[in-house]
């Protein structure tokens, strides 16, 4: 199979598009019907540097169709498949999209970015392209397209940089990798690691078409064509212009799998050793994070907790399951210093027990029954910590934690603990912190800048505006307000300092579609399947 791959010139100077896209135009014309396979890079229709929606918007709509038309015309005249990143239009504006063309000049497929980069995602407030990435946020296995009984996957530019991506892609047997690619900040030497270690991970060849920046420039380019064990068949460096070799996909590359091993494919010897615990928060049971999904949202307060006993993982799993796309509980540290999972900071109420939670060790807690109260099914039932709720949760579901100990002003914060126990379960981004210590946030802030904090209601009932306020000297990420002490203009007030509004809490339909109504991000309930299933067609619309 003859392939090619074309490196036309690329500007950083908005008012070069115009030859750029006709120098890309006659490489096109250079290819011939010796070729089988023609890749083009990233942003064909757009090889100069937009700032900005509308240019970079505006750009596309000069270039897209005319670049679309003529990679179908080649496909014809070459007798070739060809393989284009270009803008795909939706009704929710632009996807950066690699289009296949079969030999007939027929699209065969489409392959969405599966990480669009920042730049694309960010408003044009901010400076973005702001692009259509809604898809990206949607669970789904890598794109494979058979053609010609060959198996394609697809990578393009930022998605090189995702290397826990490349054994999903390896498990699905590919023969050839399309990488369409701009990189513009990578050196050859990066490129070439980049593209050799795909190769070698998943056992199939890469043909990737990258850009020029010019022919002494150490950064971008290398549009290439790799071979399954990691050498390098091209590598066109900073050329312009279009880089031709010979492959035979058939070939695979197999080694021993360990010493005096048989021999395997590189990836399917890493598969006998996999420990995924190990590893990062991944899969399609983990939800989009929080600076991601959409608003408003329910939150299980307690968990399910008119189900199953409050604060333990009976009801965060049935919250869990049934979808909720956030859970509460509280903590605190027992005598001897471990976290767990109770609202009150007594045990009368939620078990058997007498006293103080902290009066208590953490055996002395398992001893106890914090099930039985609801029910003889739930007998026997022991306090949870929150290594064990991270440890079946974390990624799961948003996490909205309230740190009682924190509210107290304990001795000892575990603040350390706390954190650490969150990184350690890859969920930094799942989580925020609850507490009314405006003290505690201060030092939260300082020590983990990262974390998300919300500000919580410290009783005064006389000013609705106080929690606010506080939220704003803070620069907090949320508040939650407590009914009824706050309204509509607090709500707003809130908003306008980009600061989102808890709300504890609407156990009826009414109430809870009256805060939706007043703009309150989230609901804080305990009857989540109840309030969800009443509220859900005036709740789903309003997700943003």
């Amino acid at each position: 199979m003859k392939v090619c791959v074309l490196q036309p010139r690329y500007s950083f100077k908005t008012e070069d598009a115009e030859v750029c896209f006709e120098g890309l135009c006659e490489l096109l014309a250079q290819c011939d019907d010796t070729m089988d396979l023609i890749v083009l890079p990233e942003y064909s229709d757009a090889l100069a540097d937009m700032k900005g929606k509308a240019p970079f918007y505006e750009m596309v709509a000069r270039y897209n169709e005319r670049l679309l038309a003529l990679a179908a015309e080649t496909a014809r005249r070459c007798h070739a498949l060809v393989f284009v990143n270009a803008g795909y239009k939706t009704p929710n504006g632009v996807r950066n999209t690699t289009h296949a063309f079969d030999r007939e000049g027929n699209a065969v497929g489409h392959y969405f970015k599966e990480h669009p980069a920042p730049s694309e995602v960010k408003t044009d407030k901010e400076g973005g392209h702001e692009l259509d990435v809604a898809y990206s946020y949607e669970p789904r296995a890598p794109y494979v397209l058979e053609l010609e009984g060959l198996r394609f996957a697809f990578l393009t530019c930022y998605d090189f940089y995702f290397y826990e991506n490349f054994a999903r892609i390896a498990r699905e047997n590919v023969d050839i990798i399309i990488g369409c690619s701009l990189q513009r900040t990578d050196t050859h030497q990066a490129l070439s690691i980049i593209n050799r270690f795909l190769c070698y991970q998943t056992n199939a060849y890469l043909v990737r078409a990258s850009v020029s920046l010019g022919e002494d420039s150490p950064l971008c380019g290398c549009s290439t064509v790799i071979a399954p064990d990691g050498t390098e068949l091209l590598n066109m460096k900073s050329r312009a212009g279009l880089g031709v070799c010979e492959i035979d996909p058939t070939v695979k590359y197999y080694k021993p799998a360990g010493h005096l091993g048989a021999p395997k494919a590189h990836h399917q010897y890493i598969e006998e050793g996999r420990r995924p615990w190990l590893y990062r928060n991944g899969g399609a049971s983990v939800v989009p994070f929080d600076e991601v999904m959409p608003y408003p949202r329910l939150c299980a307060h307690r968990g399910f907790n008119t189900v199953a006993p409050e604060n333990t993982l009976p009801a965060f799993g049935a919250a869990v399951a049934l979808g909720a796309e956030e859970i509460e509980f509280d903590l605190w540290s027992t005598k001897d210093g471990v976290l767990v999972s109770c609202h009150d900071s007594t045990l009368e109420r939620v078990s058997n027990g007498r006293g103080k939670i902290y009066e208590h060790t953490y055996e002395e807690l398992l001893k106890l029954d914090f099930g039985a109260k609801r029910g003889e099914k739930f007998a026997g039932l022991q306090i949870c910590t929150f290594e064990e709720i991270l440890q079946k949760f974390a990624g799961r579901v948003i996490m909205n934690i309230h740190v009682k100990i924190w509210d107290k002003s304990f001795p000892d914060l575990k603040m350390a603990e706390i954190v650490g126990l969150v990184r350690k379960y890859d969920c930094e981004k799942h989580v925020y912190f609850m507490t009314k210590s405006d003290k505690v946030i201060k030092k939260l802030q300082a020590y983990a800048p990262d974390m998300r904090v919300c500000v919580g209601f410290d009783g005064n009932k006389a000013d609705p505006m106080s929690i606010v306020d506080r939220a704003i000297a803070l620069g907090a990420y949320k508040v939650q307000l407590f009914k009824p002490y706050f309204n509509q203009k607090a709500i707003d007030k809130a908003h306008r300092h980009g600061i989102r509004c808890n709300v504890f809490y609407a156990d009826t339909p009414e109430l809870a579609r009256e805060y939706f109504s007043m703009g309150i991000d989230t609901v804080l309930t305990n009857d989540y399947l109840t309030i969800y299933n009443a509220v859900k067609d005036d709740y789903l619309k309003r997700k943003k």
